[in-house]
C-alpha cells in the first residue's frame, strides 16, 4: 500500500520535474532573470528604494525609447554607428585573415611579424586615442582605425591558430598528387580553419560595436556614444537610459544574426573540406 502512494506522488511530481528540467535546459531560464531584474528595475524607482531623479522607472525609459525611435531621433544615431562600426569591422577582419594565412603558411612572415602583433595587442584602445588624435585628427579616420585595430588581433591569432590546427595529412596528400597551392589553401586550408576564423570574427564583432561607442563617446559628435553623452550632460537619465537600451538590443541582434550566418558557413566549410579530400584522393 505504502509502495502505491509512493508510485502516486512520484506520478503527480512528474510533470513538475519535467518542467524544471525544460527550464534549466532552455532559454526560458534566462528570459525569466531578464524579466525579473527589469521588475527590480521599475520597482527600485517606482517605491523609493532608490532615490535618485537619475534613476527613472523602466517603464518610463522604455516610453523614451519608443518616443525616439518613432519621432527619429534615435534611428539614425544607431545607424550611424552601425555603419561606422560594420566599415572598420571590416578593414580589421579582412586584415587579420589575410596576414594571419601569410604568417601560418609562411615562416619568414611570421618571423616578422608575429613579435609585433604580440606588442600591439595587449594595448587599450583608449590609450592609443590620444596621440592617434594627433596623427589623424578628430574624423571618422580615428574612429575607423580604432574600430579596426580592436577587431584585428582576435582575427588573426584565430586564423592563425585555424590553419596551424589544419592535419599535416591534408597538406601531404596535396602535395603529393600535385594540387597547386592556391588550390590546396582553397579547398583544404581555408575550409578546415573557418571555425577558428569563425570564432575570432564574432569575438571581434563584440570588441568593434563596444570600441565604436567608446570612440564615440570620446571624439564623435555623432553615434550612441555621442549621444549618450549629450543626454548625461543635458541631465535626460531617461532617453540616456533608452540608448543604453537601444545599444544592447542592436549588440543582442547583431549576435544573433552572426550565429545564424556562422552555422551556415561551417555546414560550407564541413561540404568544401570533404570535396577537397575527396579530389585530393
Amino acid at each position: 500500500m505504502t509502495e502505491l502512494v509512493a508510485d502516486r506522488d512520484l506520478g503527480r511530481d512528474a510533470p513538475a520535474r519535467g518542467y524544471l528540467a525544460w527550464l534549466r535546459e532552455s532559454r526560458a531560464s534566462g528570459v525569466i532573470l531578464v524579466l525579473l531584474l527589469l521588475a527590480l528595475w521599475e520597482a527600485s524607482a517606482r517605491f523609493g528604494i532608490v532615490q535618485s531623479v537619475n534613476w527613472p522607472p523602466f517603464s518610463i525609459v522604455m516610453t523614451s525609447l519608443v518616443t525616439g525611435l518613432v519621432d527619429g531621433e534615435l534611428l539614425p544615431v544607431i545607424l550611424s554607428t552601425l555603419w561606422r562600426m560594420m566599415r572598420g569591422y571590416a578593414i580589421g577582419c579582412t586584415l587579420g585573415i589575410s596576414l594571419g594565412l601569410a604568417i601560418a603558411l609562411s615562416r619568414p612572415v611570421r618571423m616578422a611579424l608575429l613579435p609585433l602583433i604580440e606588442l600591439l595587442r595587449p594595448i587599450p584602445i583608449p590609450a592609443i586615442i590620444p596621440p592617434l588624435i594627433f596623427l589623424l585628427g578628430l574624423g571618422d579616420a580615428l574612429r575607423l582605425f580604432a574600430i579596426a585595430f580592436a577587431t584585428f588581433f582576435p582575427v588573426v591569432l584565430n586564423t592563425i591558430a585555424g590553419v596551424r590546427s589544419v592535419e599535416p595529412t591534408y597538406h601531404q596528400v596535396a602535395r603529393t598528387f600535385g594540387v597547386p597551392r592556391w588550390v590546396a589553401l582553397r579547398r583544404v586550408v581555408f575550409p578546415a580553419a573557418l571555425p577558428f576564423i569563425l570564432a575570432g570574427l564574432r569575438t571581434s564583432l563584440g570588441l568593434a560595436f563596444i570600441v565604436t561607442v567608446i570612440a564615440e563617446m570620446i571624439v564623435g559628435q555623432e553615434g550612441v556614444g555621442s549621444y549618450l553623452i549629450e543626454m548625461q550632460f543635458a541631465l535626460r537619465a531617461a532617453d540616456m537610459y533608452a540608448g543604453i537600451i537601444l545599444v544592447t538590443c542592436a549588440a543582442y541582434l547583431l549576435n544573433r544574426l552572426f550565429i545564424a550566418w556562422e552555422a551556415r558557413a561551417i555546414r560550407w566549410a564541413r561540404l568544401a573540406e570533404t570535396a577537397g579530400g575527396g579530389d585530393a584522393s
